[in-house]
């Protein structure tokens, strides 16, 4: 039997880079209490959002993909000839074909690219992370362009006070390499697959979920799931510098930093609260918040970021990455 000759990738990956964007339009809690019975300290009581983005009609999930795309290849100084595989992770096309990674690729230049969208809808991002990763450990490609980018607002019911109030639209981004050094840790991932009741999509039109069940599940169930990517990745909750979880709820981000510091994280582990002027964005909420935090610099090069997502299906992950 003849063996096979297969040359392995390197034995490290790293975010070379990272770039996000956002839609121009603005709306706040008093914006949205012109169309339902809520008011601004309601909004901010229970879900911590001040205010959200909200893309035009005419600005798709692709077009916000190029954008944080393009920026994470320039703040990696990487050209798009460089990149062979382009992954979209993303719960929101308005259809599943064409996938959004193909069409990507080809505008920002990445051509011939292998190219697949994601569905881990909040996780999406640490999944794709982790492929990414893992494609280049394998020798199956050399870089990677990670895309979180969602349209939420395609998919909620503009009138329904316990999901429009949550959700908004933009796009986050990673170019992933060979590193001498580990700059991504494994990624701790799985579902619970009895509870895809709890978010769903209803009617195949918009996003419902049961949000007292999705509270104490994620509340109860993230941290060990943290604690998890951290175990992996070789280190202790005291060597994380920034937590940044998808942002879902300010109130589940404080119960997963305040059970990760009963563990040992630092008092001054600074953690990602971004949702109060991003909303969330699903798939792209990790890497907005990232690009957010570097430019103002909460997080700088060297970091050691903890991220957590959970999302529809429940599909949940962590991960540990260096920042660039």
């Amino acid at each position: 039997m003849t063996a096979l000759r297969i040359k392995q990738g390197p034995a490290a990956t790293r975010v070379l880079g990272i770039g996000s964007t956002q839609p121009e339009r603005v709306v706040t809690n008093d914006d949205l209490s012109q169309l339902m019975d809520t008011n601004d300290q309601w909004i901010r009581d229970r879900v911590g959002i001040i205010e959200r983005r909200f893309a035009d009609k005419d600005e798709l999930l692709v077009d916000m993909a190029v954008t944080a795309g393009t920026r994470a290849l320039a703040d990696a100084g990487v050209q798009p000839s460089e990149v062979d595989t382009v992954i979209v992770p993303n719960c929101t096309m308005p259809s599943p074909i064409p996938n959004a990674a193909a069409q990507v690729a080809d505008r920002i230049g990445v051509k011939a690219a292998g190219a697949f969208d994601l569905n881990a809808a909040c996780a999406g991002f640490c999944y794709g992370l982790g492929v990414a990763s893992d494609l280049i450990r394998a020798g199956s490609a050399g870089k990677v362009l990670v895309i979180g980018a969602e349209k939420l607002t395609d998919w909620v019911e503009p009138t329904d006070r316990a999901n429009a109030i949550i959700f908004a639209d933009g796009a986050g981004a990673a170019v992933v390499g060979p590193s001498d050094e580990p700059g991504i840790g494994p990624v701790a991932w799985g579902s619970a697959g009895d509870l895809v009741e709890t978010i769903y999509m209803r009617d195949h039109r918009y996003l419902y979920q049961e949000g007292q069940s999705v509270f104490r599940w994620a509340t109860t169930q993230i941290a060990p799931i943290a604690l998890r990517a951290l175990e992996l990745a070789g280190i202790e909750p005291s060597d994380v510098d920034v937590l940044i979880p998808h942002q879902a709820n300010l109130r589940i981000v404080e119960a997963i930093a305040k059970r990760l510091r009963a563990k040992g994280a630092r008092d001054d582990m600074v953690v990602a609260d971004d949702i109060k002027y991003s909303g969330n964005t699903s798939s792209a909420s990790i890497p907005i918040a990232l690009d957010h935090m570097r430019k103002a610099g909460t997080v700088k090069t060297g970091d050691v970021i903890l991220m957590v997502g959970f999302g529809a299906g429940l599909s949940y992950a962590g991960q540990v990455v260096i920042c660039p």
